[in-house]
């Protein structure tokens, strides 16, 4: 209970900190949305699907994927700020669980995602997209579980070097392979045999093919609960080890 009650403090801080400043809406979803609009129009040609709804259904989940990705993984920057400010150092005098000061800022991140993934589905219904609302919402729990994941570790990483000149490299290195190997914006049957192979053993690749088949209406396929399974087991070893540096940090 105490953990519950110490992550919603936390939680209930960061999003007052969030609604104080709104413009994170415009600026988390400009990008997405220019790759919507000017982008996704391409694909109907590219990829030999009949209809722009089609196109859509394919390149939509993998927009959502990258959102999640990198709205994660540079979440530490901010982690960063409050260190230097010396925020962090004065909850070392608080009775407050050091696993919460993780969880609420991970879980404000997360909603903040859902909320640009929200926008991002509601425009792509302009151009004729359809989803059946369960599916969505599954789909919208793997996005989340991502999220999760990048979050806690982008923090994990930003105790550890306590300087933005050393975590964008690092969070560069890796989202470069992440994004090039999951086959976000193109699907990865368009590469070659080997690429694939290797793409295989990327986490991503398999929560972006289970997110396409849900937006696909296919919920049997085995890539559905694959990749939510493989997608939470590493939240949960994220989280844990990300916790772990909190622990370090504030003692």
């Amino acid at each position: 209970m105490k953990l519950a009650r110490d992550t919603w403090l936390i939680f209930q801080r960061q999003i007052q900190l969030l609604l104080r400043n709104p413009v994170w809406v415009f600026v988390g979803v400009f990008q997405p949305v220019m790759y919507l609009l000017l982008f996704a129009p391409l694909l109907t040609k590219a990829l030999h699907v009949p209809t722009q709804a089609e196109a859509y259904k394919i390149f939509v989940p993998g927009l959502l994927v990258l959102l999640a990705i990198f709205g994660g993984l540079f979440q530490g920057f901010g982690l960063i700020a409050e260190l230097r400010a010396g925020v962090i150092e004065r909850s070392r005098v608080t009775p407050i669980s050091r696993l919460a000061l993780l969880l609420g800022r991970a879980l404000r991140d997360v909603v903040s995602l859902i909320v640009q993934a929200i926008i991002i589905t509601l425009l792509a219904l302009l151009f004729d997209l359809r989803v059946f609302i369960g599916y969505l919402l599954l789909a919208y729990l793997m996005l989340a579980l991502i999220s999760l994941m990048t979050a806690a570790v982008s923090y994990g990483v930003a105790l550890k070097v306590k300087s933005e000149d050393a975590l964008a490299p690092v969070m560069n290195t890796v989202a470069q392979p992440v994004l090039l190997l999951s086959g976000i914006l193109l699907p990865l049957y368009l590469a070659p045999g080997w690429l694939q192979g290797i793409a295989n053993y990327n986490p991503f690749s398999w929560a972006v093919e289970g997110t396409r088949a849900l937006f696909a209406g296919d919920l049997s396929n085995d890539k559905v609960w694959q990749g939510l399974t493989i997608i939470a087991v590493l939240a949960v070893a994220g989280v844990v080890w990300a916790a772990r540096q909190f622990a370090r940090s504030v003692r």
